[in-house]
């Protein structure tokens, strides 16, 4: 967001309404799944072909040098392997889609925060905006009640990694790694991670 803003894809009011609203959700006052589709529904007026545009930017300068060499070198082995791979994230869409279009996941298979696109405009009504438990409920509408397994790194992962038969935690969240503790899971820590805050591709 504060790219989209540095960036001039959203208008003065809407940056201080959205500052506004991050305040109080640091403050506790706006839950995850509202900020999350808060956070897409401000781009509402745009044309979807300048946000693809823009999350395409944004991926290759800021995601992509980040991305963990051993999950990449993962996925590689399970396409071989035709497994069938979704991403599931709180992000907005068209950032997911721009990160996982290299990984061989098509759009159909990213379920994301998203707002209806209408004649090629975006628009403010939700469609969907999975964090939490509800990144296990849009699996289940999408027909994956028990995935054979599931990679998270926060505790917005938590109900995911649960309906996993196989939950792989990856440089987990300090909450996330509490909950590991509790449950008896193992976890991965890449070796950029240790040398790196950056973000990562996957949140």
């Amino acid at each position: 967001m504060v790219w989209s803003i540095d960036h001039g894809l959203v208008s003065r009011s809407a940056t201080d309404w959205m500052d506004n609203r991050y305040r109080a959700y640091l403050a506790g006052k706006v839950d995850e799944a509202q900020i999350c589709g808060e956070m897409v529904q401000v781009y509402a007026g745009l044309r979807e072909q300048e946000l693809r545009a823009a999350a395409s930017r944004y991926f290759n300068e800021h995601v992509k040098p980040h991305i963990f060499s051993e999950l990449a070198a993962l996925v590689e082995s399970l396409h071989k392997a035709n497994v069938e791979l979704w991403a599931v994230s709180s992000t907005n869409k068209w950032v997911v889609s721009e990160g996982v279009r290299g990984f061989g996941i098509p759009e159909q298979r990213v379920l994301a925060a998203e707002v209806k696109v209408v004649d090629g405009l975006i628009t403010g009504e939700l469609v969907d905006v999975p964090t939490g438990p509800a990144k296990a409920a849009s699996l289940r509408r999408v027909g994956l009640p028990h995935p054979d397994a599931v990679f998270g790194n926060s505790l917005h992962d938590l109900a995911m990694l649960e309906i996993a038969a196989h939950p792989f935690p990856v440089n987990p969240s300090p909450a996330l790694l509490q909950e590991c503790a509790k449950r008896g899971w193992g976890y991965f820590r890449p070796r950029e991670a240790a040398v790196s805050s950056a973000p990562i591709a996957g949140e």
